[in-house]
């Protein structure tokens, strides 16, 4: 008996002006012990199919044609009690933020076991037995132990295990689930993905996998459903599809993928965001405001524009009077490299491996525990008065992880990106500010209109344009991306990279670009360091890392990372 059927569903948003039609006209099968993947960029309808099978779409929501049935019976049409009890017991859902889908006041027992007894007649103690064989199935190591924890005392791949157990905890013939790897490392990721597949051939479950993730796609699904604008455009076998998709959508969303077994200059662009995939605008760094931006004195390209020598960071853990007592965790330990004038440096390593810590030490966010960072050969930690120590904040700019945060929600972005303008008196008056911020905007493909709207106006990706215009807005020699793309869906994702390739190329931008995301590193960097529990492990240039990696932690990256060979290489020849 087919699992899940979907025939024809429709969700529509009703407004004043008419009906938003988030999903149209959508088939799906899923049969037992299979998984199907559902792909798109954010808006393409993945997540309300899957809410609208857990009969939880947001109001005003409503499933408007269409049919859900579930090992033969309806489901589209049950009230909200059958629905209840329906949820959790035959289908469960995998959230994409473990941290929000866990309870920070209850212990992974007291929410384990109220799942179980809600579904299932049990007694306390046998459902507690019970949530422990599950956080041992999910591979928690010392679950008798861990049980016993809150959530924020497990790392996001174990919080993603848990969440994986609460949704295994009463035996559900379907799960749902919805971006389970996005923001973890790539060993954590491969770590999950396998126990996804464990399941499926173990207990023979089926399995909604909703993602933007190509190399999830690939090494995972049997079956892929891609989605555009809530229309189903393309569906059938994953290496079928992958291989050799048939719709233009598909092809630029394949082509949109990093890949890791060949460099390409330009990444294709499905035009959702930003410019229509041109290069920026030429300018001419004599005489342009920006022309100051990386450029470096001729006679000086020996010495590094950053330098990192024995760079330690430790944290306390243990707070005591008696320093005997104290216990300390060390973050980043020695750390050493330098960053040639025009060169883009990455540091790439899981979560915890200090690469983010190195950073913010860099950028001046943080004091180290040991060494020193150099600019232009001058120790940061010594400036010679506060006029030095402005130019050096000035020459050192970061564009963080999420674009969501790193904007205040309460300015214009005229005033966000004028700012470090007016606060570093780069402008003589207002109206040169206003020329300047425009003239960024329109650098990084945003219309200077863009200037009198809020964040919350712009979608991720130009969400995170403005934060590179930002960051620009000082005119910096050195410039940081922490992770500038991992929030963002594939497509998005290369629009970014290829404005951040075409600023470098331009402004002969120098930079360190940070990521656990090895495709996008070779993409984007010249050179490499590896860091693993703090310590820079192996540092190559970008080819030779890839394709002879020494140390034993680098080959174990290099192994895990998803395999994008079925992937079809139309575009991306072209592009190479």
């Amino acid at each position: 008996m087919t699992l899940l059927e979907i025939n024809g569903l429709s969700v529509a948003y009703p407004g004043r002006k008419g009906d938003f039609i988030a999903v149209d006209k959508a088939d799906v099968t899923i049969e037992p012990g299979q998984i199907v993947g559902i792909v798109g960029e954010s808006g393409a309808g993945k997540s309300t199919i899957g809410n609208a099978i857990m009969g939880l779409l947001e109001p005003p929501g409503e499933i408007s044609t269409g049919s859900i049935t579930l090992k033969g019976q309806r489901i589209d049409a049950l009230d909200a009690d059958a629905m209840r009890g329906l949820r959790g017991r035959d289908i469960s859902i995998i959230m994409q933020d473990p941290l929000t889908a866990l309870n920070p006041l209850y212990t992974v027992e007291q929410q384990l076991v109220e799942t179980i007894q809600f579904h299932a007649s049990l007694s306390e103690s046998q459902a507690r037995q019970k949530a422990v064989e599950l956080l041992d199935a999910v591979g928690i190591p010392d679950p008798g132990v861990r049980i016993k924890h809150y959530p924020h005392q497990f790392s996001g791949g174990m919080r993603q295990r848990v969440v994986i157990a609460l949704a295994l905890s009463t035996e559900p013939g379907l799960i749902i689930a919805d971006e389970p790897t996005t923001a973890l490392d790539v060993s954590i990721q491969a770590q999950i993905l396998d126990l996804i597949k464990d399941l499926v051939r173990e207990r023979g479950v089926g399995v909604m996998l909703i993602t933007h993730d190509m190399g999830v796609i690939a090494e995972t699904t049997d079956h892929v459903v891609v989605m555009k604008d809530g229309v189903i455009v393309e569906q059938g076998p994953t290496p079928q599809v992958l291989g050799k998709p048939s719709h233009p959508y598909s092809r630029n969303l394949i082509a949109s993928v990093p890949r890791a077994d060949v460099r390409v200059h330009r990444f294709a662009n499905l035009q959702s965001d930003g410019p229509a995939g041109s290069a920026l605008p030429k300018i001419d760094v004599a005489t342009h405001w920006l022309g100051q931006v990386g450029r470096h004195n001729e006679d000086q390209t020996d010495v590094p524009v950053i330098e990192a020598r024995d760079l330690t960071v430790k944290f306390q853990t243990v707070r005591s009077f008696l320093p005997s007592r104290r216990q300390y965790m060390t973050a980043a330990n020695q750390v050493s490299f330098a960053i040639k004038p025009g060169e883009v440096f990455g540091i790439v390593g899981e979560s915890g491996s200090g690469k983010s810590t190195v950073a913010k030490v860099i950028a001046g966010l943080l004091e180290p525990s040991g060494g020193s960072v150099l600019l232009d050969g001058r120790d940061l930690s010594a400036p010679r008065d506060e006029a030095d120590a402005q130019a050096q904040r000035r020459a050192i700019q970061m564009v963080f992880q999420d674009p969501y945060s790193s904007l205040n929600p309460r300015m214009r972005v005229r005033d966000i990106v004028a700012e470090p303008i007016e606060l570093h008196n780069l402008a003589s008056s207002r109206e040169e500010a206003d020329s300047i911020v425009a003239d960024l905007l329109g650098l990084v493909g945003l219309p200077k209109e863009a200037g009198l709207r809020y964040p919350h106006a712009f979608s991720g990706g130009q969400r995170q344009r403005i934060s590179i215009a930002r960051a620009l807005a000082t005119r910096p020699r050195f410039l940081i991306c922490d992770e500038p793309t991992s929030a963002l869906d594939v497509s998005i994702q290369a629009q970014v990279l290829n404005l951040l390739k075409d600023l470098q190329e331009t402004l002969d931008l120098t930079m360190l670009f940070i990521s656990h995301d090895l495709p996008v590193m070779r993409q984007m960097c010249d050179r490499i360091g590896v860091m693993y529990q703090g310590t820079m492990v192996e540092c190559e240039d970008t080819e030779t890392l890839f394709q002879n990696p020494q140390h034993e932690h680098t080959q174990t990256l290099m192994r895990l990372m998803p395999k994008l060979d079925m992937l079809s290489t139309e575009g991306v020849e072209a592009a190479a």
